[in-house]
């Protein structure tokens, strides 16, 4: 990876129609910004279909994309809606603000009128036969789960749950329709992005995607293939994942995903994680793995418990599954999710995957973490931020830290005096100023904004992944602005 830098922002956090960004007119002026800007990336977070608590990393499938992120206006412009049809739901009223549950109850209506007018064609047709291997299992997953009133899988009829085929044979029967209509979302999904990603490349933008390393209990992935997870006999997990207790939480994280059978993987030869890291490869340019330490030794928490407190470590698959993915795909283009608490053996997959870590600014100064984040101890090769979607703002950062964080941060950068307008551009020059060999910058910190456009607070429900941009706050102003920060520190394209 060569000298560059790009910008951190949300599919849903662009500024568009209807309550939520998507892959409108918007999405691609963004990019045509970025370039403007000097950019050479644009960071997303993981485009698949959010449930409850609207989190991209509790997916109901780890292959099909956003429904919310289809653009209406491409719809209405190829004769499927009229713009009279989505003026006449209510998607919410805040421009800054994501109304999830209005999203949720008109967008599905909008997509059904857009259905009924569709016609199935060859492209189409191609597209449901070449992603079969999930999307026969997801748009049935979806179907049924509607039917079920929108319970887990965990809770239908024992037939289903256990996918007795001549259940889901009468389930395909019986849902035909609504399994075509989900089809149809997924169709227009990947051609809209497929053609989005295609134009940033051709401004000489690259997407750096996002994946979990988990998949989401209630997801098609598990109920198509329970025996990739460590499930006992009634498809119940025997353990969940999460994260110990540490100084930012004295019970630790209960994230509650299910955990891979690692041994099921080995002797499949990894072929799951395979495909899933092929299929990515084709979304994104480059492929952020969030959670990396997981591969080396994963937390694991009894099923039930309340709390992280009780887990114990166990070993993961190593660079043993890294080595797989290598012989079947040639060396992918990843970066490595490695915050947090690091043991030696993380820090050698690490090291022998080749793969760039990950250096935020934020944690350089807070006494609760170690200091390997301060600029002088980078590696080149790294990708460094100040901060990333589950941190605060840069700006938000510096009213809730510290006075000794903030002390340590004007003695590292020999400050006479520091506030919150000149930390959040010193934190800006010096990441860009690092050897780090990619340097990825939240838009919010290049705008100077608060907390009030913090993306998500972790461990919390409600109030997240709400964030937007409104129309025209990412102006001229800050492109030239940008750009020549970018010239300065060496990494403009």
């Amino acid at each position: 990876m060569k000298r560059a830098s790009g910008i951190l922002l949300p599919v849903f956090s662009l500024p568009s129609e209807y309550g939520i960004g998507c892959f409108s007119k918007e999405a691609y002026e963004f990019v045509d910004m970025l370039k403007e800007a000097g950019q050479s990336y644009w960071q997303i977070l993981p485009l698949g279909p959010t449930g409850y608590g609207d989190s991209p990393y509790q997916s109901f499938s780890t292959y099909a994309g956003n429904p919310y992120f289809v653009d209406l206006g491409t719809l209405t412009e190829e004769g499927l809606l009229t713009e009279n049809e989505c003026r006449g739901y209510d998607f919410g009223t805040s421009e800054g603000c994501i109304d999830y549950e209005k999203v949720y109850r008109s967008r599905f209506k909008v997509l059904e009128k857009a259905f009924e007018r569709f016609n199935e064609n060859e492209e189409y047709d191609r597209f449901v036969q070449n992603n079969a291997f999930w999307l026969d299992d997801y748009s049935l997953y979806m179907a049924v789960k509607d039917k079920n009133g929108g319970v887990s899988w965990n809770e239908w009829e024992e037939p289903l749950k256990n996918r007795e085929e001549q259940a889901l044979e009468a389930a395909r029967r019986e849902l035909d329709r609504e399994i075509r209509f989900y089809k149809f979302q997924q169709y227009q999904f990947d051609r809209q992005w497929k053609k989005l990603h295609a134009y940033a490349n051709s401004q000489g933008v690259k997407i750096i995607g996002d994946i979990p390393i988990y998949v989401a209990f209630d997801s098609a992935d598990t109920w198509a293939a329970p025996e990739m997870f460590q499930f006992d006999e009634n498809n119940e997990p025997t353990g969940v994942a999460g994260c110990p207790p540490d100084a930012f939480s004295a019970t630790g994280q209960l994230w509650g995903n299910p955990l891979y059978d690692w041994e099921y993987h080995k002797n499949t030869g990894y072929e799951w994680w395979i495909r899933r890291i092929e299929y990515c490869l084709k979304l994104y340019d480059v492929v952020r793995i969030d959670h990396f330490r997981g591969f080396d030794e994963y937390y694991s928490i009894p099923y039930g418990e309340t709390t992280a407190v009780n887990g114990s470590w166990m070993p993961g698959p190593g660079m043993e599954l890294f080595k797989a993915v290598e012989a079947e795909l040639g060396k992918p283009e990843i970066i490595a999710e490695d915050l947090g608490f690091l043991t030696p053996s993380v820090l050698k997959l690490l090291h022998d995957s080749g793969f760039p870590g990950m250096k935020v600014l934020q944690f350089a100064f807070d006494a609760r973490e170690s200091s390997n984040y301060l600029p002088h101890t980078y590696p080149e090769n790294c990708v460094v931020y100040t901060g990333t979607h589950d941190n605060d703002t840069t700006r938000g950062w510096y009213h809730e830290v510290g006075k000794e964080a903030r002390d340590f941060a004007k003695e590292y950068m020999c400050k006479p005096r520091l506030d919150e307008d000149s930390l959040t551009q010193d934190f800006i020059a010096m990441a860009m100023g690092s050897v780090a060999s990619l340097c990825v910058i939240p838009i919010q910190d290049y705008l100077g904004l608060g907390s009030e456009a913090r993306i998500n607070i972790p461990s919390t429900l409600g109030g997240n992944w709400v964030w937007r941009l409104k129309k025209g706050q990412f102006g001229k102003e800050a492109v030239s602005e940008i750009a020549r920060v970018t010239k300065l520190y060496g990494r403009l394209p």
